[in-house]
């Protein structure tokens, strides 16, 4: 048995999962103090997890557990640079790129601080000099469009928070984003470019990441053939790396090199020069103004008791849902079109840190880790899954994610997008019964025969948890700060499930075979030791290749 589930009020919230199938939700709220004490309002967001099948002792008991897995102490952990990534013995430190307050944060006896100010200093510098058009291309035109070369965190959360926050740029940049090694995609980005204007930010820690590097390779190759002068690509192409030789091989200059350290991890790192792409868009003030809301809930999360800790809150549903009731499917829903990728950005942000099967010593865990993360627009949903939300056998926990005021605000819409916000996750938790389905039937003139056959396929059971998180407006500020609401719900998970949050070892494997069959499909000889299916379908993959090439 695993030490988590060995606490008392592990053994306790097992006693009472049937009490919390067995209940409807909206029982709940025969006690009229629910709405207050099942709700948060920190900075500019409010959190209401009523709607959950959560009472007063099992919550009580959820907070028992965060208590008894010491989240004080693992929380104080993270923020005093303690190697918690266990398996590559790294700190975990992106609350420093966002320390606003620049109190001293230490790794290894060392203050961080300083450098991550010094580079701060130096995106401000650069940021600068591109949007004023003091920065040229090799021709001496100014910069009108940035390309960003990067995959996973390198590119998600820079793509994400650009679309997000376009409401807030001018026209000065646009910007771009490369990561799939699909060549269709690099080809239509760049087709629409002029090569005398463009910034190409290439992100990656190694600066050797196969899908980034060979897009970096073509979109070099790309400039090349317009300036006919490799002495361009110093003019077009930043980086983002820790590997300065690499870079410097590749025809950057180490002063267009902007740092990344092996104790941030690639979906937690926007916060850092990874988030270059974010501040050419917007502007450095900006940029600044989303690192000071992370840093705002970064200081709730760290001093607010944990009954009033908005990403404890957040986490003990999900943990409750997933993990006790075994519902591991979560869709995230934001009626916000700015937040159309915040969904794909946190699949990998959690699926990627939680998604393990052994705790932190390496014992397989006995009970469910990490949740399936899915979404989309909450009204493009609504015509697409939520058939499913509201009438499937299986039980998706949701988060909807909503504002006050519209960022970008058009007459007669927002008050449409949010009464459907507001109706869904009425709809999710009541349902109707058979008896309103009846009733509404009749009154329409139905007779008793066809009523009684429509009745089962109208019916929604309700009792559908969600969560719903308002935002006063989605800004800089705010949006900074519900990401790092999210990064810490996260932590919070893999502390109570006792698990490495902070690697991806999964992700690796993958990555080391394709690397082996590369040569095999480009010299059309298969090695041994594949599979018979992974074999049958390369050879079928070599030889439709061979037939192709002989027709052209």
């Amino acid at each position: 048995m695993s030490a988590v589930t060995r606490l008392p009020a592990w053994q306790a919230l097992q006693q009472r999962i049937d009490t919390a199938l067995n209940t409807p939700i909206k029982s709940l709220f025969d006690d009229p103090a629910r709405c207050g004490q099942y709700t948060l309002k920190v900075q500019n967001i409010l959190l209401d997890i009523s709607k959950q099948p959560i009472d007063n002792d099992t919550f009580g008991l959820l907070l028992q557990l965060a208590a008894e897995v010491d989240i004080e102490s693992r929380r104080e952990a993270m923020f005093n640079g303690q190697h918690i990534n266990v398996t590559e013995d790294r700190a975990v430190l992106h609350t420093a790129l966002r320390n606003r307050s620049n109190t001293p944060v230490y790794v290894d006896g060392e203050d961080v601080m300083p450098i991550i100010e010094h580079e701060l200093k130096r995106m401000r510098v650069f940021v600068k000099a591109v949007r004023s058009g003091r920065w040229r291309g090799y021709s001496g035109k100014r910069i009108t469009d940035v390309v960003n070369i990067g995959i996973g965190g390198s590119d998600l959360g820079p793509r994400m928070v650009t679309q997000a926050l376009k409401p807030y740029a001018d026209d000065r940049i646009r910007v771009h984003f490369v990561s799939n090694v699909d060549g269709v995609e690099i080809a239509n980005v760049l087709r629409e470019l002029n090569p005398e204007r463009v910034l190409f930010v290439v992100a990656s820690k190694t600066f050797t990441t196969s899908e980034t590097m060979t897009n970096a390779q073509t979109a070099r190759n790309w400039l090349m053939a317009s300036s006919f002068d490799s002495r361009a690509v110093a003019k077009h192409f930043v980086a983002v790396s820790s590997n300065v030789a690499a870079v410097k091989a590749f025809g950057i200059k180490p002063e267009n090199t902007f740092q990344m350290w092996d104790w941030v991890g690639g979906r937690f790192s926007l916060w850092s020069a990874i988030g270059l792409p974010i501040a050419l868009y917007l502007g450095f003030k900006q940029f600044e103004e989303l690192l000071q809301g992370a840093h705002e809930m970064d200081l709730h999360f760290r001093h607010e008791p944990l009954n009033s800790n908005a990403p404890v809150w957040l986490a003990l549903t999900t943990l409750w849902n997933s993990t006790f009731l075994g519902r591991q499917s979560q869709a995230i829903l934001p009626y916000d079109w700015p937040l159309a990728r915040f969904s794909a950005y946190l699949q990998q942000a959690e699926m990627e840190s939680n998604g393990k099967s052994v705790d932190s010593h390496g014992q397989p865990v006995p009970y469910g880790t990490g949740s399936i993360i899915w979404g989309q627009l909450g009204i493009d949903g609504q015509h697409a899954f939520y058939q499913y939300l509201h009438q499937g056998n299986a039980v998706v926990p949701a988060d909807f994610i909503g504002s006050i005021e519209s960022s970008t605000p058009v007459q007669g819409h927002h008050e449409k997008l949010m009464a459907n916000f507001f109706a869904q996750t009425e709809a999710l938790m009541c349902g109707i019964d058979a008896d309103h389905v009846r009733t509404e039937l009749a009154a329409k003139g139905l007779d008793e025969a066809r009523i009684e056959q429509l009745i089962p396929h109208k019916v929604h059971e309700g009792n559908r948890p969600t969560n719903s998180l308002i935002l006063d407006r989605l800004d800089p500020r705010t949006l900074g700060a519900l990401i790092a609401l999210y990064e810490h719900k996260i932590f919070v998970l893999g502390s109570i499930w006792d698990i490495c949050s902070f690697d991806q070892w999964g992700v690796e494997l993958g990555k080391t075979l394709a690397k082996g069959i590369l040569p095999e499909l480009e010299e059309g000889v298969l090695r041994e030791g594949h599979d018979d299916s992974t074999a049958s379908l390369m050879t079928y993959f070599i030889e439709q290749r061979r037939a192709l090439k002989a027709r052209e």
